[in-house]
């Protein structure tokens, strides 16, 4: 194994906020290299976890990193909207997390070309068994389905530029790698925007691994299905880094939140409470960023389910 390891992001809150004192299951929706598992099987002995990953590659990592605590988790292929809506383990979990977005790993070893400067094949699959790739999407969609989906998934404001330049451009030769479309993105932009903060074809490729993965749709599947299987006074967290993720989750916990309180003053009503635990969602300290700039945009939420939740 290589020494290239994801370092899990806000690891104190996570801990704090979502490990069971008295322990039980919890369910590690996104795997990953197994460093927010690792922290929860080392909170408490009495915590067995299940952890979740569409990326086989991924798997094998976690494993690698999580071999001292064999005997107290499983690991699953699987994305999570399906494990969560067709739930089979013999008991409810106690605390579920959420951390989306991608590892350090696909952007800098997977060789899927989700790194913008890379001469890799514009893949961005993350179960490499999928079938639409994001060379498919720029290669095939038609200019305003390009557009729409750039606009929708990434908010670019130059998306039918953008979309525009993508078809001229595959008229002459197929576009084929990461860099050559993140070249193509710079390229006809306007210059302030294109020696901006972030580089020009970041939405872009957000816009396009959310299209090939459907994240948005599977995030929205999951949540729903993964509050219902809760156990009472458990406890489901999600970490999110852009706004689309974090208005799904945001939208989902008030929803969820207001059914339960109009079920409860329904006569005799059995249902379980919905609490939202964060009024408003954690963020990274600033000695965390320094270390871990991927936390910068880190944005962490919690809701509890339980009849005696307050």
């Amino acid at each position: 194994m290589d020494e290239l390891v994801h370092v899990p992001v806000m690891p104190q809150e996570v801990i704090r906020y979502l490990a069971p004192p008295e322990g039980g299951l919890v369910i590690d929706a996104t795997l990953g290299e197994g460093g927010h598992s690792a922290l929860f099987l080392d909170a408490s002995p009495r915590i067995h976890l299940v952890g979740l990953d569409a990326d086989a590659t991924m798997l094998e990592r976690a494993a690698w990193r999580l071999a001292p605590y064999s005997q107290r988790c499983t690991l699953r292929h699987i994305w999570f909207d399906d494990y969560f809506s067709s739930y089979r383990e013999p008991e409810r979990p106690m605390a579920v997390l959420f951390d989306l977005g991608i590892s350090m790993y696909h952007f800098r070893q997977s060789g899927r070309g989700f790194a913008l400067r890379e001469q890799e094949r514009l893949d961005m699959r993350l179960n490499p068994s999928s079938q639409t790739t994001a060379e498919t999407i720029v290669n095939t969609c038609g200019e305003q389905e390009i557009a729409d989906l750039i606009f929708r998934f990434g908010e670019e404001r130059y998306s039918r530029r953008i979309a525009a330049e993508i078809v001229k451009r595959r008229r002459q030769a197929p576009i084929e790698t990461a860099a050559e479309l993140a070249a193509i993105v710079a390229g006809c932009v306007p210059p302030g925007y294109r020696y901006g903060r972030i580089h020009p074809a970041t939405r872009t490729f957000q816009a396009l691994r959310i299209a090939v993965n459907s994240e948005l749709d599977r995030l929205q599947r999951a949540l729903d299905a993964a509050i219902d299987v809760l156990a009472d006074g458990g406890r489901l967290g999600v970490i999110s880094f852009h706004s689309l993720e974090d208005r799904i989750v945001k939208h989902t916990f008030r929803q969820r939140r207001n059914r339960s309180m109009a079920e409860a003053r329904t006569p005799m009503s059995s249902s379980e409470q919905v609490q939202i635990i964060t009024r408003k969602p954690l963020i990274a300290e600033p000695q965390e960023c320094r270390a871990n700039p991927a936390s910068r945009s880190a944005k962490f939420r919690v809701i509890a389910k339980g009849k005696g939740v307050s």
